[in-house]
């Protein structure tokens, strides 16, 4: 009797150990943990007729596939005083929409020369409407929307930034 009890006491404790495992995938885990601003750099806004600064910002930066593609996605708040720039390798025209982006954002495009080309105000978080550049653009600001309407941002102004990188 002890042979044939013993094993089975084993076994039922094996697997009551495996069932109370977390079978909580990690891409869900990673769903559902905070994603928080991490300060990769600096910029600054810059009006066109005089250089004066118009905002200095801390940056996130995408520049790389996987960062361009997920972006702000699933982010809770983005401070008044930080962005994320996104920096791609060439000039075109580019468009954004908001899948699985929480925040309402305003999205600067700018050219290679950094200056202002277009500007989508007041995107809503969760569209998925697409937000094209209105010209070629290499660089891609996203901050809280509202902002580029109280900077008074134009097509002209531009920006400078410097990576921690």
């Amino acid at each position: 009797m002890k042979k044939v009890l013993f094993p089975a006491v084993i076994a039922a404790s094996i697997l009551s150990f495996y069932n109370c495992k977390d079978n909580t995938s990690s891409e869900e885990k990673n769903l559902t943990k905070e994603i928080t601003f991490k300060k990769e750099g600096e910029l600054q806004l810059l009006k066109a007729e005089n250089d004066s600064i118009i905002a200095s910002l801390d940056i996130e930066v995408a520049d790389d596939e996987y960062q361009t593609q997920t972006g702000l996605m699933y982010r809770n708040s983005l401070g008044k005083d930080q962005g994320m720039l996104f920096v791609f390798n060439d000039m075109q025209r580019r468009s954004f929409y908001m899948k699985n982006t929480k925040i309402p954002l305003d999205i600067i495009y700018l050219n290679a020369e950094k200056e202002i080309v277009s500007i989508q105000k007041n995107a809503k978080p969760f569209d998925e409407t697409s937000l094209p550049s209105e010209a070629a653009s290499q660089y891609v600001l996203e901050v809280n929307a509202g902002l580029a309407e109280a900077w008074q941002l134009a097509t002209g102004d531009r920006i400078r930034f410097s990576t921690t990188n």
